[in-house]
């Protein structure tokens, strides 16, 4: 029975973040379906409508533009991140790579081929292009979520476009005129800009500052210069 409870705080422990992180990206996004229905019911009282349910309002399209609208943002960033670290550095920052190892780097460095491990992934020490996706898998599984997010936000955008439109008795817009306009730049753009705000932010801020215990800090008494140590 010990033992049991033991294994079962272990599970708990060992992945506190993913679940600590989903639990709270669950409660937030209820929390946003409660204050978008709120919203969106005032704006229908505004032009004379029927206010409609939580259920319908989950079923929306607006909802659906809000939210994949702010997905597309963030698996944009941690796909240009990804990507942009191999060959992007920032000295004295733990979120940069040590400026030696700008590039790929080595076979050996990075444990693939001949110089695969016993615990390496079993991809990892094959030398065809099993091994070349597998390498690269995490910015292309982050890039792929970016664009179906982002091709989410479209449909869901140009439903929720054209409901405005036919409130205020003009004609709807196709998808392809939808890409174009301006409502579908804007709401992409202000997102994009922001992420990429932070995380220039948070290279340059943990070059000086520190944050004791946390990886995404050097520790509290490394240099400033000291680059890709993380605490």
């Amino acid at each position: 029975m010990t033992a049991d409870r033991g294994r079962r705080r272990g599970f708990w422990q060992e992945n506190s973040l993913t679940l600590g992180f989903g639990a709270a990206f669950l409660v937030v996004l209820a929390a946003q379906a409660v204050a978008g229905r709120a919203e969106f019911n005032e704006q229908l009282a505004v032009d004379g409508l029927q206010q409609i349910g939580l259920g319908d309002y989950l079923m929306s399209s607006d909802f659906a533009v809000d939210v994949t609208e702010n997905w597309q943002s963030e698996f944009l960033q941690f796909f240009l991140y990804i990507f942009g670290t191999v060959y992007l550095l920032q000295r004295g920052s733990p979120e940069s790579k040590p400026l030696h190892k700008v590039g790929t780097e080595s076979d050996r460095e990075q444990r693939v081929g001949d110089h695969a491990r016993s615990d390496s992934p079993r991809r990892a020490g094959t030398k065809d292009w099993r091994q070349i996706v597998y390498s690269r898998s995490l910015g292309l599984v982050m890039g792929g979520f970016f664009l179906l997010s982002w091709l989410a936000q479209s449909i869901a955008g140009v439903a929720a476009f054209n409901e405005l439109r036919l409130r205020e008795l003009q004609e709807p817009v196709g998808w392809g005129s939808y890409l174009a306009s301006a409502d579908f730049w804007n709401r992409s753009l202000q997102n994009w800009q922001s992420e990429l705000l932070a995380v220039a932010a948070m290279a340059i801020l943990s070059v000086y500052l520190r944050q004791r215990g946390s990886p995404e800090s050097k520790p509290v008494g490394a240099g400033h210069t000291a680059t890709g140590v993380e605490g």
